[in-house]
């Protein structure tokens, strides 16, 4: 099963692409679409889904874990980020990739057992999810992969992938 792990964002989207068989996990790819703040507000959202096109296109995934807005403080980034989030969710439907949304205190709570867990908690469960000894430098990558790992920690995943 391949699971697109994003973490949705208007200057930064963090994606990766998990291979999950029910038992090991595998990044198959990670990375992060980076629009400029230079730009236009359109515009930026353009790029968003125009990238995010070619990353489902290319890396055909199952089903996607998506980061889940709940709260923010501050509300100049709260919109943009809403709607980015609204320009991905957009091509997921589009191609029918089926969407599974996590809060960070979900992700957290998941990956380490407490949902106010810090971010090198939940890196040091990500290497030791993947078996590895680096991660991708920018944080929302690593986070892409930890709510992606969220998916696989899921009470009913073992069900979804016997029926594929």
């Amino acid at each position: 099963m391949k699971i697109l792990g994003i973490d949705p964002g208007m200057a930064i989207v963090g994606y990766c692409i998990l291979d999950f068989d029910g038992k090991n996990l595998k990044l198959e790819h990670s990375g992060s679409i980076q629009t400029s703040k230079g730009q236009k507000e359109s515009a930026r959202l353009l790029e968003i889904f125009n990238d995010m096109n070619v990353i489902v296109e290319k890396y055909k995934p199952d089903v996607c874990a998506i980061e889940k807005l709940f709260f923010f403080r501050n509300y100049t980034t709260v919109m943009p980020v809403a709607h980015a989030r609204g320009v991905i969710l957009t091509v997921l439907e589009k191609y029918g990739v089926q969407i599974f949304e996590y809060t960070p205190i979900e992700v957290k709570k998941t990956l380490t057992g407490y949902g106010r867990a810090s971010k090198k908690e939940v890196e040091q469960m990500v290497k030791i999810s993947l078996e590895c000894d680096e991660l991708p430098k920018l944080d929302d990558t690593v986070d892409s992969i930890a709510i992606a790992i969220s998916y696989t920690r899921n009470e009913g995943i073992l069900n979804r992938i016997k029926n594929q």
